[in-house]
């Protein structure tokens, strides 16, 4: 079962501090797992984890990985901007980012960040638009399907992201001929994994495709990134990742198949946005209301505008009423207030009694939780709370207000 890192006595003192709905973040277990993901990984002296912007883009939370020894992984100029402003160096900046607007590569170049292209066409974009640097990367998709046994993981023919094996290589010679001196190669082939294999899978295909650009190409890669896709399990059976199997499983094939073939220099990159931040975020929330109908609802003060996966996704988040943990179960869909009936936390849920003012906690929405908001229905994103590792909370992120909502219209004077 999922268990809250923070105690019962411990939020009844944040709630009434900060109003609910609040991400709530804990410190202690976000440097505790950047811990174990860089000590699985030391076997490889030139390791990065390069944590997904995405996922959690808050300053304090990348300061924090920053002292971790991560890097980051950013899609957008804006999480550029915002890497770049909290001090991470180049070479702890990775841009990986696709349909990208010239702007943005400009940008990429002038920090100094790596780029990783998405598609063989980015080449001439990027060398138009901010020229060709000498440390480059290229992101592959083999097409087709990716299994695990018998299991089906992901449709890598499906993804509108990376290029194909021909493209690839071409890409690699071309970008040698136009200057560029030093290559990586990055894959993203599943989502969400929850299975100590993935990560040794994907490690194997990519390593046999780096030697045999080496022997087809004459280039050796300088690093691997085997990208995100080691999940969190959501459901309350709890069977996480175990990251020390993992590690040493890419360790074992790294040995296999790299080091025979003259590559034992590659470093190993990761992007472990979901697993490094999932698990260590809370989203807080008041209950407001109690309907029956043909169900019993629970509506409380978040709703989709505060955690999308549910809506979007169907995904399974767990719940716990740290108000009455105990009490007897009842079966109940928690809602939020959007004009939209999939506006649900949960469907047919086994809650604990709740009543109006019970405090809820809905489990793992430390990744893709907040920065999936939106303000459908004029409903404002709410703030984001830091569980310190001393046991105080304090604020990181301030709730939206009206003012914040109206203050990019035009002929609308919010004073008036």
């Amino acid at each position: 079962m999922k268990t809250p890192f923070v105690t019962k006595e411990q939020l009844e003192a944040i709630t009434a501090q900060f109003p609910t709905p609040f991400h709530l973040y804990d410190e202690k277990g976000i440097r505790e797992t950047a811990r174990a993901v860089n000590k699985a990984f030391s076997w490889n002296p030139g390791y990065k984890e390069f944590f997904a912007v995405k996922a959690t883009p808050n300053p304090t939370i990348l300061k924090i990985l920053r002292e971790e020894n991560c890097g980051v992984d950013c899609a957008t100029d804006v999480e550029l901007l915002m890497s770049h402003k909290v001090g991470f160096t180049s070479k702890e900046i990775s841009f990986t980012s696709n349909d990208t607007r010239p702007e943005e590569f400009a940008y990429a170049r002038e920090i100094g960040a790596t780029i990783n292209l998405d598609a063989y066409e980015d080449i001439a974009f990027l060398e138009k638009a901010a020229g060709i640097p000498e440390k480059v990367s290229l992101r592959f998709n083999p097409g087709g399907v990716f299994s695990l046994g018998t299991d089906i993981m992901d449709h890598p023919e499906e993804s509108k992201f990376g290029m194909t094996k021909a493209q690839l290589l071409q890409g690699y010679q071309d970008l040698k001929e136009k200057g560029a001196k030093s290559f990586g190669l990055h894959a993203f082939l599943a989502s969400n994994t929850v299975t100590n294999d993935y990560y040794p899978t994907l490690a194997g295909q990519l390593f046999d495709l780096a030697v045999e650009i080496k022997e087809t190409l004459g280039i050796e890669l300088d690093f691997i990134n085997l990208s995100g896709g080691i999940g969190v399990d959501y459901s309350p059976e709890n069977r996480q990742n175990d990251i020390a199997a993992i590690g040493e499983g890419v360790h074992r094939v790294f040995d296999e198949k790299l080091v025979p073939a003259g590559l034992g220099h590659i470093s190993i990159y990761t992007e472990l946005g979901r697993y490094m931040l999932a698990s260590h975020g809370h989203l807080v929330t008041k209950v407001l209301h109690v309907k029956e109908t043909y169900r019993r609802y629970i509506g409380v003060d978040a709703c989709a505008v505060n955690l999308l996966r549910p809506a979007m996704y169907d995904a399974y988040h767990h719940i716990t009423n740290i108000t009455n943990p105990d009490g007897p179960l009842e079966t109940v869909d928690v809602v939020g207030s959007l004009c939209e009936n999939n506006d649900k936390f949960a469907k047919n849920y086994q809650l604990p009694h709740t009543e109006i003012g019970d405090t809820l906690i809905i489990h793992d929405s430390g990744a893709h939780g907040f920065s999936m908001g939106y303000n459908y229905n004029g409903r404002l994103r709410s703030a984001e709370i830091l569980l310190e590792e001393n046991g105080g909370a304090r604020m990181i992120r301030r709730a939206e207000t009206p003012e914040d909502y109206f203050s990019t219209l035009y002929g609308f004077d919010f004073d008036k």
